[in-house]
C-alpha cells in the first residue's frame, strides 16, 4: 500500500510540474509576443520602403538606359524590347534582396528554381519561342517601329513596338492586332515602307468600240498632271487583257510611299472623268434576258 501511494504521489508530483511548465511556456510567448510582432511589423514597413525605393531606381535606370539608346540613335523596337527585359530582371532582383531580409536563403531559392526550370521550361515552351523570336527580329531587323507591313497569316499595319513576347501593329482603320514574335519570326514579312517610293497599277475597262490609242493619250495626260506622280520613273498604260464584257488596261506610274494612297486614290477618280471627258465608256457586266410568251411555248 505504501509502495503505490508513493507511486501516486511522484505521478501527481510530475503531472503539476508539466502543468506549471507549459503555462510558463506560454506566458513566456505571451510577454514575447508584442517583441515579435514589433519586429516583424518593422521587417514589413522597411520592406515596403525598400520596395518604393526600389520601384524609383528601376525607374531611373530605366530612364538613363532609354536615354543612352536614343543618343546613340538606336531603333524604337530595341530599345522597347531592352526596356522590358531590364525592367524584369530588375523587379526580380528586388524581390530576392527584400526576401532575404526576411530571413529567405537566396541560394536555396535559386537552387529551387534551377531545378524547376526544365518543368517551368516546358510549360511556357511557346511563351520562350516568342521571347527568342522576338530576338531575331530585333537582330535581323526586318522591320523598323513605324514601318507598314503585312505578314503571309494575314497580319498587317503599322508598327508600334516590338515588346518582349509580342508585336503590336495599328492598322488603317486604328486597330490594335497583337502578333506573337515567334509566329511573326517564321512569317514571311512584306515590309511597304522599307523603300522610299511605290509602284502603283490602277486598273480600268473600255468598251470595245472604244479607241486603244485615244485612251492611251488620256490616261496618259492624267499621270502627267499629277503631282504626286514621280517624273523620272517609268509611266505606262498597257493593255492586259481582252475581257468578255471590255478591254482591260492597266495604268501603271510610281510615287513616294508616303502619299501611295492618297495619290492612287485621286488618280482612280481623275481616270474616270477623263474618259467620260473624251467619250470613252466603261463597260459593265450585262445580262440579256430572253422571255418567251407561254402561249407560244404550248403552240410548239
Amino acid at each position: 500500500m505504501e509502495e503505490r501511494l508513493l507511486e501516486g504521489q511522484l505521478i501527481g508530483v510530475e503531472l503539476v510540474a508539466e502543468n506549471e511548465l507549459q503555462v510558463g511556456v506560454i506566458e513566456t510567448y505571451l510577454q514575447e509576443l508584442p517583441d515579435k510582432v514589433l519586429r516583424f511589423g518593422i521587417r514589413v514597413l522597411l520592406a515596403l520602403v525598400v520596395f518604393l525605393v526600389g520601384m524609383q531606381i528601376i525607374k531611373l535606370i530605366r530612364k538613363i538606359l532609354c536615354r543612352s539608346l536614343r543618343r546613340g540613335s538606336a531603333d524604337e523596337g530595341v530599345i522597347h524590347f531592352l526596356d522590358s527585359l531590364l525592367k524584369v530582371m530588375l523587379y526580380i532582383l528586388l524581390v530576392f534582396m527584400i526576401a532575404s531580409g526576411f530571413g529567405l536563403d537566396a541560394t536555396s531559392v535559386v537552387a529551387l528554381v534551377g531545378s524547376a526550370g526544365v518543368a517551368i521550361g516546358l510549360a511556357v515552351q511557346g511563351s520562350l519561342s516568342n521571347f527568342a523570336g522576338g530576338v531575331l527580329l530585333l537582330l535581323l531587323k526586318p522591320f523598323k517601329t513605324d514601318d507598314y507591313i503585312k505578314d503571309s497569316n494575314g497580319n498587317e499595319g503599322t508598327v508600334q513596338e516590338v515588346q518582349l513576347f509580342y508585336t503590336r501593329l495599328i492598322t488603317p482603320d486604328h486597330h490594335v492586332v497583337i502578333v506573337p514574335n515567334g509566329t511573326l519570326a517564321n512569317a514571311n514579312i512584306l515590309n511597304m515602307s522599307t523603300l522610299e517610293d511605290r509602284r502603283m497599277d490602277i486598273v480600268v475597262g473600255i468598251s470595245y468600240d472604244a479607241d486603244i490609242r485615244t485612251a492611251r493619250e488620256v490616261l496618259l495626260t492624267v499621270l502627267k498632271e499629277d503631282a504626286d506622280v514621280l517624273k523620272d520613273r517609268e509611266q505606262l498604260v498597257f493593255v492586259d487583257e481582252l475581257a468578255g464584257s471590255g478591254v482591260i488596261l492597266h495604268v501603271r506610274c510610281w510615287s513616294r510611299n508616303d502619299t501611295y494612297w492618297s495619290t492612287k486614290w485621286r488618280l482612280t477618280e481623275e481616270v474616270k472623268y477623263a474618259l467620260d471627258e473624251a467619250g470613252i465608256s466603261i463597260p459593265f457586266p450585262q445580262m440579256d434576258v430572253h422571255i418567251q410568251p407561254a402561249g407560244q411555248e404550248e403552240a410548239e
